[in-house]
């Protein structure tokens, strides 16, 4: 199984419009953060997390040509805006449309503000636009993606829900403020954790860095990379700080699960 970074930024990315902070300006290319995202690769298929503002951009830079599912874990712009660059995708599955999956009410949010897409009309002529499958899905319970295995689990994020996915011994979560026990416990015995960690102070919403450092070492995974990352604290910086198993993420990094 593999895991790509597609974008590992906060909403606003990194460099951060009008900022001249020295992330911002920075010549380290893992500075540089687009929204956040992942492509998931086991058993020769593809499945997205989340469509980004710059999906397209991701996409090529990865070199995806294509993508058998998406799995979003909630509905906030920085995490689904990018959905209309799914029409590059879906055109080449003669009308079957490409499977959506997540959580029911992100689901309907979607259907609400991307009318346009779900209003059962065929695109005008010359025109084009994407063509998706949404399937609910219900957290707690494993469901077959593509022929993947994928375990939804419900996380707090402020006083909203967001899923996180378990795919074997590699598991997404971002957006999240907390971990409660109960997903803890369905997270043991991972090879790779994925957490959002915001910021070094706390947020309302999201897991601080040090939340997130005390979310790891209870989960207990060989390795657990930090995505969702803001403009305050430099790559190499933040590598730095963090202890042994805890690393920060970039974007287009590649981590081989199950890999020593």
């Amino acid at each position: 199984m593999r895991l790509r970074f597609l974008g590992t930024g906060t909403s606003f990315g990194v460099p951060q419009v009008g900022c001249r902070c020295r992330t911002c300006t920075s010549t380290d290319p893992r500075d540089r953060r687009t929204r956040a995202s992942a492509l998931v690769e086991a058993a020769g298929r593809f499945l997205l997390i989340d469509t980004a503002p710059e999906l397209r951009l991701q996409l090529v830079g990865a070199g995806g040509e294509r993508v058998d599912a998406v799995l979003y874990t909630h509905a906030h712009a920085d995490h689904v805006h990018g959905i209309d660059d799914l029409r590059a995708l879906s055109v080449r599955l003669d009308g079957l449309g490409l499977p959506v999956y997540g959580p029911a009410a992100a689901l309907a949010e979607l259907r609400q503000r991307f009318g346009y897409i779900f209003d059962g009309m065929p695109a005008r002529p010359g025109t084009s636009k994407p063509e998706l499958a949404l399937q609910a899905i219900n957290a707690g319970t494993e469901t077959a993606i593509a022929g993947v295995a994928v375990l939804p689990l419900e996380l707090p994020h402020g006083d909203q829900g967001v899923f996180g996915y378990r795919f074997g011994h590699l598991a997404y979560l971002t957006d999240v403020k907390a971990v409660p026990a109960a997903a803890r416990e369905r997270l043991r015995g991972l090879d790779v954790l994925v957490l959002n960690a915001l910021l070094a102070r706390p947020h309302p919403l999201h897991l601080s860095v040090p939340e997130a450092i005390a979310v790891a070492q209870q989960i207990g995974a060989r390795r657990t990379l930090l995505t969702h990352l803001t403009h305050e604290i430099p790559h190499a910086e933040l590598a730095a700080s963090l202890p042994p198993g805890v690393e920060p993420a970039y974007d287009g990094l590649v981590v081989e699960v199950g890999a020593a």
